[in-house]
Order: C-alpha cells, then sequence, then structure tokens
C-alpha cells in the first residue's frame, strides 16, 4: 500500500513515515521506531490532497439463500439495504477499530452490490480530502458489509449441525486508489 516519496521526505505510505521521526529511513514498518514501539505517525507536515480508494470482496452463499435476498424473504429483513447502512456506519467509524488508523474527514461513501448466483459482491469506494489516505476506511466498509450479509443471513445458510460449510467471506482487495492535488 505504498505511494513512494511524499513531499515532506517520507518514503512511507499515506499513514505516515520518516517525516515524523517514527521509523528509521530504511524501515518499512512505519508504525513502529528503531526499537520496536508502535506509535501513530504525524502526518501534520503534509499537503491536503484529494483521495479516492475502492476496495471490494464477496461472501459466497448457497444459491436458495442468494435467492432469498433477491426476493427479499430473509426473516430479519432487507439484507442489502441493512449491509449498506453497516458499510457507511463501519467507514464513518474505521479509526475507532484499528488502533493505528488517523481520524478523516470522509466526504463520500459509495456502495454497490452485485448478487450473482453464489455470492454477493460489495464494492466500497470512499472519497477524503486530507493528509492521509482512505484505503483502510474503503476495506473496513468492506467487510463489515460482507459480516452484515453473512449476519442477517445466518439461519439459512446453518446446516445440520449449526456450522457453515458453504458460506465464506473471500477476495477481500483494494480494488485502486487515487491521490491529486487539489485545484484551487
Amino acid at each position: 500500500m505504498r505511494e513512494g516519496p511524499a513531499s515532506d521526505g517520507s518514503d512511507g505510505d499515506d499513514r505516515g513515515g520518516e517525516g515524523s521521526g517514527a521509523a528509521a529511513p530504511d524501515d518499512d514498518l512505519t508504525h513502529t521506531t528503531a526499537d520496536g514501539d508502535v506509535q501513530m505517525v504525524d502526518v501534520g507536515a503534509k499537503p491536503d490532497t484529494n483521495r479516492r480508494a475502492v476496495a471490494r470482496g464477496e461472501i459466497r452463499l448457497t444459491p436458495s439463500t442468494v435467492e432469498a435476498i433477491r426476493n427479499d424473504e430473509v426473516g430479519k429483513g432487507d439484507v442489502l439495504a441493512t449491509a449498506r447502512v453497516g458499510a457507511i456506519r463501519a467507514v464513518k467509524h474505521t479509526w475507532e477499530s484499528i488502533p493505528m488508523c488517523h481520524a478523516i474527514p470522509v466526504t463520500n461513501v459509495d456502495t454497490e452490490f452485485a448478487v450473482a448466483d453464489d455470492r454477493v459482491e460489495l464494492t466500497v469506494a470512499v472519497e477524503t480530502t486530507g493528509k492521509t489516505g482512505c484505503e483502510m476506511e474503503a476495506l473496513e466498509g468492506v467487510t463489515t458489509g460482507l459480516n452484515v450479509v453473512w449476519d442477517m443471513v445466518k439461519a439459512a445458510e446453518k446446516d445440520a449441525s449449526g456450522e457453515y460449510p458453504d458460506t465464506r467471506i473471500a477476495d477481500v482487495e483494494v480494488a485502486s486508489k487515487e491521490k491529486r492535488p487539489i485545484e484551487e
């Protein structure tokens, strides 16, 4: 998730680097000191930029569960609407669950579901204007949104012994990220 050299002289990713004094110049772990202590990276000297990150993932389900989602026949309610709310809420609260993540001003969140025969795919795009990127927020939105889907359909997905042999969350990734200067 590196972006290359930043204007503050750091060689770390969006969440900090050498400019914070936290890591040695050739240390790839920007949230650790040379002694191995963990600390939040200071991004205060970095210029504000427009940023966008897109993450995606999927939950594999039985075809009958997918059909119930399509027909809005899941007992807990509208699966995709609930998952959308969960994904957006998770994006806005990422800094509370990932210890070294900065609280960022989220300016937009887009969620898109694609329902296939045996899976639900979720794509979350996050935008911000600030000093650090938003890929962790996009990932948090995807994983939470997919967990909400699982929670909503778990009664239908359990087998006779209470296990989930056909259910799994897979292929979660950052699909893209952008950093653009602010145009005045």
